[in-house]
């Protein structure tokens, strides 16, 4: 039995575990990561510009332009989207996951970044003139910025993993604890209750909340931290400063890259093949406009 000073043994949530080993995790990438002044002292800190919705369109019309370049080497990278995609609903289905499907599913956008650095750096190549295969997405790993590149990545992961665990008390504290027995058990529990639609608003709420996080952290990191060495720190200021001096701007190509990822998905998630590619590109061009 507790006693006053010896308080009770408390068995944490899955999210209270996952916010946990989140700041453990941030806290450790943060001492491993941090800028080596004696690399980065005298570097000049990137300069941001103020762009427009013609820039937007340019480094759209760019990023088409890098996939019909690249079209048959792009397509083994634009697959591993869709190939994924099924994969995970698979592994739902089998292992009676089925609420934390659209979460699973939602949160490629937060990784999404991750997964473009590839295709970054191939617009990178072809920009100074280099002949690029798909062989050469994985320039990425003889970057001198590569361990600036893998603690960004790991923030968006440990931001993905936070997202997974309150999606799953979100369900917990609306439609129970207990899984649904079939897939029509499950759509009268979202579609037919009212607790459905609560988990569906706070789920869609707090999907965005993330969704916002992940864009702000990612919008021009990656791209910089392959083009300018200058430390996982400066690339997330960047990408901050980025984002703010170009709010109306930016929350438009935050809804472009949006409404591609859920057009490219509704046909069996085969669109990605394109979207993808096409987004990845053209987030390097317009890195090129917002970074001086």
């Amino acid at each position: 039995m507790a006693t006053e000073n010896q308080p009770e043994h408390h068995i944490e949530n899955p999210f209270e575990y996952v916010l946990e080993k989140f700041v453990w995790s941030l806290r450790d990438v943060g001492r491993a990561l941090m800028p080596n002044p004696a690399r980065h002292i005298g570097q000049a800190v990137p300069q941001v510009r103020r762009i427009t919705v013609g820039d937007l369109m340019d480094a759209l019309k760019k990023g088409l332009a890098d996939v019909g370049a690249l079209r048959d080497d792009i397509l083994f990278i634009g697959l591993i989207y869709p190939v994924a995609g099924l994969a995970l609903a698979r592994l739902t289905f089998s292992y009676d996951l089925l609420p934390m499907l659209f979460p699973l599913a939602s949160g490629f956008a937060i990784l999404g970044p991750v997964a473009a650095v590839g295709l970054y750096e191939m617009s990178r190549r072809r920009e100074v003139g280099e002949h690029v295969t798909w062989a050469s997405a994985f320039g990425v790993f003889r970057s001198p910025a590569l361990s600036s590149i893998i603690g960004v990545g790991a923030v968006l992961l440990l931001l993905f993993l936070l997202w997974l665990a309150t999606a799953g008390e979100i369900y917990i504290a609306t439609l129970g604890p207990e899984p649904p027995q079939t897939l029509a058990a499950f759509e009268r529990g979202v579609f037919d209750s009212p607790q459905g639609w609560t988990l569906i608003a706070a789920g869609i709420g707090a999907g965005f909340l993330f969704a916002v996080a992940a864009f702000v952290i990612g919008a021009v990191s990656f791209p910089l931290l392959l083009d300018r060495d200058v430390g996982m720190w400066r690339a997330v200021a960047t990408s901050f400063r980025a984002v703010g001096q170009n709010l109306g701007v930016m929350a438009l190509w935050g809804v472009i890259v949006a409404g591609s990822l859920l057009l490219g998905s509704i046909p069996g998630l085969v669109g990605l093949i394109i979207v993808v590619p096409m987004l990845g590109h053209a987030t390097w061009h317009l890195y090129r406009k917002l970074v001086a």
